[in-house]
């Protein structure tokens, strides 16, 4: 009998590493097979809160906030872009684009939650910024997102035009700040167990089988 996990994945849309690890994720949890029967749920985290809409270039932002000089900030990418692509995920972003504001982002996931969308919409999401380098504080291309992940595009433009789920996004932020979360990807299962950063699938894989060992019953 499959144990039941609860997951909840704590991350920002601008962040590599959350994308590394939902992929690392996902490949573990397709590993275990019939072991576990997972649910998992997205909920925000803004790096950047104070971002202004037009953005930053990446390499700035990186050496301001990091202290990173432009070497250092190249192998980072590099070793970004191969851990992406070995769990399937291709990264083109480099020193010269740009990191956005991800509110309206969390807003939209928050509603394609409710839809029974979030998982497709956070793949679309992670697709249009990393892969195509588009900006994600755009309207246009949120509404262009939630499209791609099977949601009503109008619906989505309402969404984001009215301001909607702006306090529940809050709200969730506040939540897990106060549980002590301050970097992402943050994991956790069952309300119990908590896994930080975007690991391999094979450390995932047994995280997992560890979890459900200790979950099942005697």
């Amino acid at each position: 009998m499959a144990v039941p996990l609860k997951i909840d994945f704590v991350s920002d849309v601008v962040c590599p590493w959350c994308v590394i690890g939902l992929r690392g994720l996902e490949i573990a949890l397709e590993e275990v097979g019939d072991l576990v029967a997972a649910d998992i749920a997205f909920h925000p985290f803004e790096l950047n809160p104070d971002m202004p809409p037009e953005g930053e270039n990446t390499a700035e932002h990186i050496a301001r906030k990091y202290g990173a000089n432009p070497e250092q900030s190249a192998r980072n990418r590099d070793a970004l872009r191969e851990r992406a692509t070995a769990v399937g995920f291709t990264m083109n972003r480099g020193g010269d684009g740009r990191i956005y504001n991800s509110f309206d982002a969390h807003r939209l996931l928050h509603w394609a939650g409710l839809e029974g969308r979030q998982a497709a919409l956070k793949h679309a999401l992670f697709t249009a910024y990393f892969t195509d380098g588009r900006n994600i504080a755009d309207h246009d291309v949120l509404v262009a997102a939630a499209e791609a992940a099977g949601l009503d595009a109008e619906a989505a433009r309402g969404v984001l035009t009215r301001g909607d789920y702006a306090e529940d996004v809050r709200g969730e932020e506040r939540t897990w700040r106060q549980e002590g979360i301050t970097a992402v990807p943050t994991i956790v299962i069952n309300d119990r167990y908590v896994i930080s950063g975007g690991h391999e699938p094979a450390a995932f894989e047994r995280a997992l089988r560890s979890i459900a060992s200790d979950l099942a019953p005697a």
